[in-house]
Protein backbone atom coordinates (compact mmCIF):
# COMPACT_ATOMS: atom_id res chain seq x y z
CA UNK A 1 0.00 0.00 0.00
CA UNK A 2 0.97 3.47 -0.69
CA UNK A 3 2.33 6.05 2.29
CA UNK A 4 0.83 9.10 1.26
CA UNK A 5 -0.23 12.30 3.07
CA UNK A 6 -3.33 14.61 3.41
CA UNK A 7 -4.32 17.70 4.98
CA UNK A 8 -6.61 17.67 7.74
CA UNK A 9 -8.36 21.06 9.05
CA UNK A 10 -10.10 20.39 12.84
CA UNK A 11 -12.30 23.38 12.61
CA UNK A 12 -13.29 25.74 14.94
CA UNK A 13 -16.28 24.11 16.70
CA UNK A 14 -13.61 21.68 17.85
CA UNK A 15 -10.79 24.06 18.74
CA UNK A 16 -13.85 25.63 21.05
CA UNK A 17 -14.59 22.69 22.93
CA UNK A 18 -10.98 21.64 23.18
CA UNK A 19 -11.10 18.63 21.30
CA UNK A 20 -8.23 18.47 19.28
CA UNK A 21 -6.59 15.72 21.61
CA UNK A 22 -9.38 13.86 21.46
CA UNK A 23 -9.91 13.99 17.86
CA UNK A 24 -5.82 13.76 17.09
CA UNK A 25 -5.65 10.50 18.94
CA UNK A 26 -8.09 8.91 16.25
CA UNK A 27 -6.00 9.79 13.79
CA UNK A 28 -3.24 8.18 15.41
CA UNK A 29 -4.71 5.26 17.05
CA UNK A 30 -5.74 4.76 13.35
CA UNK A 31 -1.83 4.25 12.26
CA UNK A 32 -1.99 7.89 10.93
CA UNK A 33 1.15 10.05 12.08
CA UNK A 34 0.54 13.62 12.30
CA UNK A 35 4.03 15.19 10.41
CA UNK A 36 3.00 19.24 10.51
CA UNK A 37 0.70 21.23 12.72
CA UNK A 38 -0.08 24.44 13.70
CA UNK A 39 -3.05 26.20 15.24
CA UNK A 40 -3.94 29.43 13.22
CA UNK A 41 -6.76 32.18 13.07
CA UNK A 42 -8.18 32.24 9.10
CA UNK A 43 -8.84 35.55 7.95
CA UNK A 44 -11.99 35.85 5.87
CA UNK A 45 -9.46 36.09 2.66
CA UNK A 46 -7.31 33.01 3.28
CA UNK A 47 -10.80 31.17 3.65
CA UNK A 48 -12.50 32.25 0.67
CA UNK A 49 -9.22 31.22 -1.04
CA UNK A 50 -8.71 27.76 0.72
CA UNK A 51 -12.61 27.12 -0.57
CA UNK A 52 -12.86 28.62 -3.90
CA UNK A 53 -13.25 25.60 -5.39
CA UNK A 54 -16.94 25.68 -4.00
CA UNK A 55 -17.19 29.65 -4.64
CA UNK A 56 -20.07 29.20 -6.76
CA UNK A 57 -22.23 27.35 -4.43
CA UNK A 58 -24.95 28.73 -1.93
CA UNK A 59 -23.00 27.65 1.43
CA UNK A 60 -19.68 29.39 -0.04
CA UNK A 61 -19.98 32.30 2.48
CA UNK A 62 -21.42 30.90 5.26
CA UNK A 63 -18.65 28.30 5.30
CA UNK A 64 -16.17 31.01 5.28
CA UNK A 65 -17.56 32.77 7.88
CA UNK A 66 -17.60 30.14 9.70
CA UNK A 67 -13.72 28.70 9.52
CA UNK A 68 -12.97 32.34 10.08
CA UNK A 69 -14.78 32.29 14.07
CA UNK A 70 -12.32 31.05 15.42
CA UNK A 71 -8.78 29.19 15.46
CA UNK A 72 -8.50 25.71 13.80
CA UNK A 73 -5.63 23.66 13.52
CA UNK A 74 -4.00 22.52 9.93
CA UNK A 75 -2.56 19.55 10.20
CA UNK A 76 -0.20 16.87 7.44
CA UNK A 77 -1.20 13.48 8.38
CA UNK A 78 1.24 10.49 6.99
CA UNK A 79 0.53 6.93 6.15
CA UNK A 80 -1.17 3.96 4.16
CA UNK A 81 -3.83 5.49 1.93
CA UNK A 82 -3.76 8.55 4.19
CA UNK A 83 -6.29 10.08 2.17
CA UNK A 84 -8.95 7.45 2.38
CA UNK A 85 -7.54 6.55 6.24
CA UNK A 86 -8.32 9.95 7.20
CA UNK A 87 -11.79 10.46 5.35
CA UNK A 88 -13.08 6.60 7.09
CA UNK A 89 -11.70 8.28 10.52
CA UNK A 90 -13.84 11.47 10.08
CA UNK A 91 -17.00 10.02 8.44
CA UNK A 92 -19.82 11.55 6.22
CA UNK A 93 -20.49 15.24 6.44
CA UNK A 94 -23.46 15.30 7.63
CA UNK A 95 -22.85 14.06 11.49
CA UNK A 96 -26.37 12.57 11.75
CA UNK A 97 -25.35 10.33 8.55
CA UNK A 98 -21.98 9.63 9.79
CA UNK A 99 -21.55 6.02 11.53
CA UNK A 100 -20.90 5.50 15.02
CA UNK A 101 -17.27 5.77 16.52
CA UNK A 102 -16.38 8.78 13.14
CA UNK A 103 -14.97 11.87 14.68
CA UNK A 104 -18.02 14.14 13.05
CA UNK A 105 -20.86 11.22 14.68
CA UNK A 106 -19.07 11.47 17.78
CA UNK A 107 -18.11 15.66 17.85
CA UNK A 108 -19.83 17.10 14.95
CA UNK A 109 -22.47 19.96 15.78
CA UNK A 110 -23.95 20.11 12.44
CA UNK A 111 -23.20 20.08 8.56
CA UNK A 112 -20.74 22.76 9.11
CA UNK A 113 -19.70 22.81 12.30
CA UNK A 114 -18.91 19.25 11.74
CA UNK A 115 -15.34 19.53 13.74
CA UNK A 116 -13.10 18.50 10.38
CA UNK A 117 -11.94 18.58 7.21
CA UNK A 118 -9.97 16.60 5.12
CA UNK A 119 -8.61 16.39 1.56
CA UNK A 120 -10.96 14.62 -0.97
CA UNK A 121 -8.10 13.27 -2.90
CA UNK A 122 -4.55 12.74 -3.40
CA UNK A 123 -4.55 15.69 -5.74
CA UNK A 124 -5.86 18.02 -3.82
CA UNK A 125 -4.29 16.69 -0.19
CA UNK A 126 -0.81 17.80 -2.26
CA UNK A 127 -2.70 21.67 -3.15
CA UNK A 128 -4.14 21.57 0.56
CA UNK A 129 -0.69 20.95 1.62
CA UNK A 130 1.21 23.51 0.06
CA UNK A 131 -1.78 26.10 1.27
CA UNK A 132 -0.80 26.33 4.55
CA UNK A 133 2.73 24.51 5.15
CA UNK A 134 6.03 24.98 2.81
CA UNK A 135 8.40 21.64 2.86
CA UNK A 136 10.44 22.73 5.43
CA UNK A 137 7.51 22.45 7.76
CA UNK A 138 6.21 18.86 7.04
CA UNK A 139 9.18 16.50 9.42
CA UNK A 140 8.51 13.08 8.33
Amino acid sequence: MAIEQTLSIIKPDATRRNLTGAINERFESRGLKIVAQKRIHLTLSQAQKFYDVHKERAFYDDLCKYMTSGPVVVQVLQGEQAVTANRSIMGATNPANADDGTIRKDFGESVEANSVHGSDSTENAKLEINFFFADIDIVT
